[in-house]
């Protein structure tokens, strides 16, 4: 199998408390990717990473699980991103490389995206013309793209310039994941309030579980019981991606077994610190 190509983000979070911080890799897209690596889907992660200490890191990170990296250069270095939960509710802040992520398209990136099976996007400047742009150019005929916006009130520049180009590059997307407080950020609405341009749309929606709207009808799913403790949900939404993901990549479209499989790992995921996907026991 070639390698499904996964485009956006990758930086380092960092948690802070009372008792100081502990630094982890993060980024939407290369939880993704990782997350496919998990599951015996090879991958390829094309996102901005810097010539630096958190660079190596998270370098390394993807090798150990068999994650090939295909790097965009980065002048102000890798990105950051701060949960501060020193004070009760998590404040959190972004880098100015984080907040400055920028993809341009090298030969061999664009030679990564026409060769592989499907194309993911999780993370991406779409308030950016020049970089949605040249998105677009790279995607242009490819016949299988997913997308996961994951906006965050900390990357958003123009709202209303991310949500048109986001709708935009949905409308090439065979699938569109988009999650209860992605919608209440970019329109103000319930998850299932917002119409996409998409035959296929995966909604996650917290403690609700989540739902699938495809031409076949509408499967919902909740969230598995388990009397364990929550530990992390940041991880959820990314881990519920990477196993819908690696279904279709593996040929099913049974939505069913789809969502129940993605459902039993995003209840493993955040049983567990930090975003990378865990399989059931």
């Amino acid at each position: 199998m070639n390698r499904v190509v996964v485009i956006g983000d990758a930086l380092v979070d960092e948690m802070r408390d009372e008792t100081g911080s502990t630094d982890a890799p993060g980024g939407s897209a290369l939880n993704v990717a990782v997350g496919l690596a998990i599951l015996g889907v090879p991958s390829t992660l094309i996102a901005m990473i810097g010539d630096d200490e958190d660079g190596l890191s998270l370098r390394k990170y993807a090798a150990d699980h068999g994650v090939k990296v295909l790097a965009a250069d980065s002048a102000l270095g890798t990105g950051r991103a701060v949960s501060d939960r020193s004070e009760g509710e998590p404040r959190y802040s972004f880098s100015d490389a984080a907040r400055a992520r920028s993809i341009r398209f090298s030969a061999q990136m664009e030679r990564a995206v026409t060769d592989a099976p499907l194309v993911v996007i999780s993370g991406f400047p779409f308030d950016a013309p020049a970089e949605v742009a040249e998105l677009r150019r790279v995607l242009a005929g490819h016949p299988r793209v997913l997308l996961d916006a994951n906006p965050r009130e900390g990357f958003i520049r123009d709202r209303t310039a991310f949500t048109s180009a986001f709708e935009e590059v949905a409308a090439l997307c065979e699938l569109v994941k988009i999650g209860d407080e992605d919608a209440q950020l970019l329109y103000g609405a319930g998850v299932h309030e917002v119409a996409l341009p998409s035959p296929v749309v995966l909604a996650t929606e917290g403690s609700r579980g989540a739902t699938v709207t495809s031409p076949s009808g509408v499967v919902h799913r909740p969230i598995v019981a388990d009397d364990r403790l929550v530990v992390d949900t940041m991880g959820a939404g990314d881990a519920t991606f990477a196993s819908v993901v690696a279904g279709l990549a593996s040929g099913s479209n049974d939505w069913e077994a789809l969502l129940d499989a993605a459902m039993h790992i995003a209840a493993e995921t955040i049983r567990h610190a930090g975003g990378e996907l865990r399989q059931p026991r």
